[in-house]
């Protein structure tokens, strides 16, 4: 199984960001934002009334053959990582 995060950060903040919380997965800076596009992911959000545009949190959970299986939206980080893992362990 391999975890890759995707954001529009540059790969200087994806390094310190990995290196802050020791994290063992692949991040991929994205910062045109052509891999958000891709799976329609890149947005346009509101916050305190002023529209941008970001990526929603979303996970996509892609088996071997690189299908889509499932997919979360609107991702609460806290937790999350077990919700993956019971449909990852449901997979097997």
């Amino acid at each position: 199984m391999k975890v890759i995060g995707v954001s529009p950060d540059t790969w200087r903040k994806h390094r310190n960001f990995k290196k802050k919380y020791e994290l063992p997965m692949t991040l991929i800076a994205d910062t045109d934002h052509a891999i958000a596009d891709a799976y329609g992911v890149w947005v346009e959000k509101v916050f305190w009334g002023r529209k941008y545009w970001g990526n929603a949190r979303t996970t996509f959970v892609i088996d071997g053959r690189g299908k889509i299986v499932h997919v979360f939206t609107d991702v609460d980080p806290n937790g999350h990582g077990g919700e993956v893992a019971k449909v990852v362990a449901a997979m097997k």
